[in-house]
């Protein structure tokens, strides 16, 4: 809410700002509704991102346009395709997978069922797993497969590291990087084998 208020005063606003995050999304979607309903325009911004993709916005939208509200999306800085363009991998198709589960379990069975994915993959992780989820990957999809580590998109330290999954996973297995990460993993074969991880 603080950047909001910043960018909003600077833009002359006195826009009413409240907080919307994934533990009050439920609630705060029956609030803009209500507000919608008054005839009022309401908006969803994020502080990195976009709206509605890993991050809170989908409940508004579903709600918004269930009551018939005008829903206008406003495109902006998606790290998702930032990171898939600035990878130099295949752009043609790709799979947006989001944040994988945290526990190796439910993450193993997830990449299990992508091995032979042909889509490009695109996958958001937090800097403090990225080492444990490269390996994962290089144990699931082979250690040869092209990928890109991207971090700090659209910001002044903004970096795309690429090489292989084995290499990315062995340069962050003690090091994790900074700031937001982006995966970006080549697509497979239908034909390769199955790895037993």
């Amino acid at each position: 809410t603080r950047s909001a208020k910043i960018l909003l005063t600077q833009a002359g606003s006195s826009a009413r700002v409240v907080s919307y995050f994934e533990g009050n999304e439920a609630e705060r979607a029956g609030e803009i509704v209500g507000a919608l309903r008054e005839g009022k325009h309401v908006a969803v911004i994020s502080e990195a991102g976009m709206p509605g993709v890993s991050d809170p916005g989908q409940r508004a939208v579903a709600a918004a346009a269930e009551a018939g509200a005008r829903v206008e999306v406003i495109a902006g800085p998606s790290a998702a395709l930032a990171a898939l363009v600035g990878s130099g991998l295949a752009t043609d198709r790709f799979t947006f997978v989001g944040f994988p589960p945290r526990e190796q379990g439910a993450r193993q069975a997830l990449l299990g069922t992508l091995r032979s994915e042909q889509a490009t993959l695109i996958f958001y992780e937090a800097p403090d797993r990225v080492g444990a989820t490269l390996a994962d990957l290089a144990a699931a999809f082979g250690a040869e497969r092209r990928a890109s580590l991207a971090r700090e998109l659209t910001k002044v330290h903004e970096e795309h590291v690429r090489g292989t999954l084995g290499e990315l996973a062995a340069r962050y297995a003690e090091a994790p990087p900074r700031g937001e990460c982006t995966l970006v993993i080549a697509g497979g074969s239908a034909a390769e084998p199955a790895i037993d991880i």
